[in-house]
């Protein structure tokens, strides 16, 4: 890499532009794969995580690493999309060591790592040759203070990395990264270590656990749920969407999946409990419990108010289904539904039972997924109301749970992404 810098700090290049050399676009520079070579010596830089289409995070070595500096990151565009996954003795910059205490040699107290500087030696491999560190907390009259405490450089050697060390806190990167969504933040979740995800995932409010745990593979569900204390579990678990945390209880033993259902509030484990009777494959087993109803005297306005909440996704959001009370299921009789659509094309004091669209038919509770299906491509649905044998409202099965009950169970943890570029794998 000639006449390219011999030094960069990591912090500097995060969201770079990674080019092949005709100057398409491969992705973004997420995050350094270092290598602990043990006390003594510096960390190798072995490779880039690069966020490629898709939210997909791959693998690049630094030997594919043609030119980098401040304003790009040119590579051989040889690419394995394999996603990429950290291997035991693998430490990556940003997730674990940005944030972290160490305790400097030279007996002057701990410091925070806030950046970290790259180096290429003569033979061309790229090591962590230095760290930005702030020490204290008092306020510093010295050049590059951005807040309290002193900013110094310093060698990796002068810093103690063994066991003592505190990693990262969690809360730090939990708070780094609130404005994920809930898909993205899962996606990086699955990616890291056992114990780091189950850290991490302890630091999440409720709400936003529940959020995650959804978007999730099942032996991601689960490890994360067994680590919480059982009280906290319940709490997570009410927090979910009830088919969610149905199909969730269903991967934990008879013994577990009933104790945590007493802990969680009655009404809650209730919901729950009425989709655990369900047999697999059927409507009753894949809706959602907590669609948006109301009776035939609500108007426009109000159902439009409804359908603004932020916390339903915009499968549930699309209809209103109209019933007799009581509204909560299992409702009194269902009427029919009013799609969104409609709400916008009259005027706000229309009463609902006036613009009921009773032409299309709700499924019964027992009826098959493929059916279901069927309805829901044959009408260009987003959403299809589900009733028991008395005709009452019992749920509604969006698209959306179609999609994730006909994709292979570990969909979200495979690697779909054609590999349009290959290059060498890890050794």
């Amino acid at each position: 890499m000639t006449n390219n810098p011999t030094r960069v700090f990591v912090a500097r290049l995060l969201g770079l532009d990674v080019f092949d050399p005709l100057g398409d676009r491969l992705g973004r520079l997420r995050d350094a794969v270092v290598l602990d070579r043990g006390p003594g010596d510096h960390p190798q830089v072995v490779g880039l995580v690069i966020e490629v289409p898709g939210k997909k995070r791959v693998f690049v070595p630094m030997t594919r690493i043609t030119s980098m500096d401040a304003s790009q990151i040119i590579c051989t565009g040889l690419v394995n999309l394999r996603r990429f996954e950290q291997r035991g003795a693998e430490m990556l910059v940003v997730a674990e060591l940005f944030d972290r205490r160490v305790t400097l040699r030279d007996g002057s107290g701990s410091a925070v790592v806030e950046d970290s500087a790259m180096e290429r030696n003569r033979t061309g491999d790229w090591h962590v040759s230095q760290l930005y560190v702030r020490r204290g907390g008092s306020s510093s009259p010295l050049r590059g203070l951005r807040r309290n405490g002193e900013r110094l450089i310093i060698d990796w050697l002068d810093a103690f990395h063994g066991a003592t060390n505190e990693p990262q806190g969690a809360s730090q990167y939990v708070a780094q990264h609130e404005d994920l969504k809930a898909a993205d933040f899962a996606d990086a979740l699955h990616e890291m270590n056992d114990k780091r995800r189950v850290e991490v995932a302890g630091e999440l409010q409720d709400d936003r656990l529940a959020d995650v745990l959804q978007e999730l593979p099942d032996d991601d569900q689960v490890q994360i749920l067994s680590s919480l204390t059982r009280e906290r579990a319940a709490d997570v678990l009410e927090e979910m969407d009830p088919d969610d945390a149905a199909d969730l209880l269903n991967e934990l033993p008879e013994a577990d999946k009933e104790e945590l259902l007493q802990l969680m509030e009655p009404e809650d484990a209730e919901d729950v409990r009425r989709l655990l009777e369900y047999e697999e494959d059927t409507a009753g087993s894949l809706m959602t419990t907590v669609p948006v109803i109301l009776p035939p005297e609500a108007t426009v306005a109000e159902a439009l108010a409804h359908v603004r909440r932020e916390e339903l996704t915009p499968a549930l959001a699309s209809a209103i289904f109209v019933c007799r009370p009581p509204l909560e299921t299992p409702t009194g009789r269902y009427l029919g539904v009013v799609h969104i659509q409609q709400l916008l094309r009259y005027p706000p004091p229309e009463p609902l039972g006036n613009i009921i669209d009773a032409d299309l038919e709700a499924v019964g509770d027992q009826a098959a997924v493929s059916d279901v299906s069927r309805i829901l491509a044959t009408y260009n649905l987003n959403s299809v109301p589900v009733i028991s044998t008395e005709g009452r409202l019992v749920g509604a099965v969006t698209v959306d749970d179609v999609l994730d009950h006909l994709l292979p169970d570990d969909w979200r943890a495979q690697d779909d992404a054609p590999e349009v570029k290959r290059g060498e794998r890890r050794g």
